[in-house]
């Protein structure tokens, strides 16, 4: 087996490229069109000889590797005669390419999965070490309430979790073999499909003869464009939610300097550009373009056009995915969170005012419209007289309940009912969060089952990836041990 990288696919792990495939489906038709009777025994170990030779030469540096039917079969011809062409008995390049095309996006997709798994992986423990880091939560582009840090960790998971799942959906539409069904109706040769599966790693046949070529081999790029965007849009807003915080003057969530993670501004020295930010945020947005791009290619083409078959262009899409959640994983593994900092933050503003009107709707039965009002009024009074939550006035919070209870109910010289102590402590970010009782919440109990879900998820998807790998790899040893019989039955 050759190993090679190309530009524009995944750089972290070697490649099994158009060449091989062609080779690998050579290799196949030989072994089964032999023992089924479809190929003279007395030639087919000549025939093989000349397609191992063949691979051989293609296997050296700088050596040309053909990605097309029709350049491969001509060094076929040069090696072992015009015979070799028996080879194509039922076959065409739209079944072969087919074949190959789905063949080289599956083992891209279990390295893309894999990469998914890491990102993943790093959430989780990210989200174990901070689950009692008290940060604010922001919706509609301001603060918004308190939460644990490792809880809104749990949350992108849960989005790259599903992720995941639309993954390995998109992988057993494609994980089917195209090969036998020639261009559009299959052929009179009787061509045993579902072995020729079975030696390619597939588990299964396409079953309908021009579905094969035509639907599925132009729908998978337009699919798996899809699943590599929402990545890119988590990623994105993963990115855009630092970047809030990124442009304070302290914020609470910076990135560790060094490593390329910032650079200096060459005009304003006091500037640390969070490079690795904007970088991974612009590769999401290639990525998102490249996607997209698969469906305008496909958009209004009749069936059988070549526009999105095309093995660089599919690879590039998830190689850009790749290399998306790599940057990603690096964005992740260098965060520094200032707890202290995020607290103060909370403190500073007024996130745990809905608290309040839980409090009186749950404990003392104030409708919580009213409640809310309440709690509005103390939030335009303290920004109004620019006091923090832990320094409002009680007497003041006191005179605003009886001032909302007259206009709201009716209700004359209503009395607040809540105590100065259980006032502030409605008001106490910690305290709001650890007293949570949804499920799903961010209280100590379920972030401990949530985080134990999450790594089973985890433990899942590295499953997954390694099944898939072993099911091919076992599969592809075993056309090698089949062809190696075939060419010494030459000798």
């Amino acid at each position: 087996m050759s190993a090679i990288t190309l530009p524009g696919l995944s750089q972290t792990a070697p490649v099994r490229d158009d060449f091989f495939w062609l080779g690998e489906i050579n290799k196949a038709s030989a072994v089964i069109n032999t023992e089924e009777g479809l190929l003279d025994r007395a030639i087919a170990p000549r025939i093989a000889a000349g397609l191992q030779s063949v691979l051989r030469a293609a296997a050296q540096p700088g050596a040309a590797r053909p990605n097309l039917v029709i350049t491969f079969e001509p060094l076929l011809i040069q090696a072992a005669g015009v015979e070799a062409t028996l080879l194509h008995a039922g076959r065409s390049s739209q079944d072969m390419l087919a074949t190959v095309r789905a063949a080289m996006m599956r083992d891209e997709l279990l390295g893309l999965a894999s990469a998914l798994r890491r990102v993943n992986g790093t959430l989780v423990r990210l989200a174990g070490q901070h689950a009692g880091t008290i940060v604010p939560n922001y919706t509609n582009g301001v603060a918004a309430q308190p939460n644990s840090y490792g809880h809104y960790l749990l949350g992108h998971v849960a989005g790259f979790a599903r992720d995941a799942e639309r993954l390995h959906q998109a992988f057993a539409r494609l994980d089917r073999s195209p090969m036998g069904t020639t261009v559009l109706n299959g052929t009179s040769w009787p061509l045993n499909r579902e072995r020729m599966a079975h030696y390619l790693g597939f588990p299964a046949t396409v079953d309908n003869a021009y579905d094969a070529a035509q639907i599925l081999a132009a729908e998978m790029p337009v699919e798996i464009g899809a699943v590599v965007n929402s990545m890119a849009v988590h990623v994105g807003g993963f990115i855009e939610d630092v970047m809030t915080q990124y442009a304070q003057p302290r914020p609470w969530i910076l990135l560790r300097e060094g490593n390329g993670n910032t650079y200096v501004s060459s005009a304003m020295p006091q500037k640390r550009n969070p490079g690795l930010l904007n970088d991974t945020r612009a590769q999401a947005s290639r990525v998102i373009a490249l996607g997209v791009g698969r469906l305008i290619m496909q958009h209004n083409i009749t069936p059988g056009m070549s526009d999105t078959k095309g093995t660089r262009d599919n690879m590039a899409v998830i190689g850009g995915a790749v290399r998306m959640l790599e940057a990603f994983d690096r964005v992740l593994n260098a965060l520094v969170i200032n707890p202290e900092r995020a607290l103060e933050e909370l403190n500073l503003d007024w996130t745990a005012s809905q608290e309040v009107a839980d409090v009186l709707m749950r404990e003392h039965r104030l409708p919580f419209r009213v409640g809310h009002h309440f709690a509005s009024e103390i939030v335009t009074y303290a920004r109004d007289h620019d006091i923090r939550p832990s320094d409002f006035p009680y007497a003041e919070a006191q005179r605003i309940y009886t001032e909302t209870l007259r206009h709201e109910m009716q209700q004359e010289n209503g009395v607040l009912p809540l105590s100065e102590a259980e006032f502030r402590a409605a008001l106490d970010p910690v305290a709001i969060v650890r007293a949570r009782a949804t499920a799903g919440g961010p209280q100590p109990a379920e972030m401990t089952r949530m985080l134990a879900a999450a790594e089973r998820e985890l433990a899942a998807q590295e499953g997954w990836v390694r099944e898939g790998r072993a099911r091919i790899d076992g599969a592809l040893a075993a056309l090698d041990a089949d062809f190696q019989r075939l060419l010494e039955a030459g000798r």
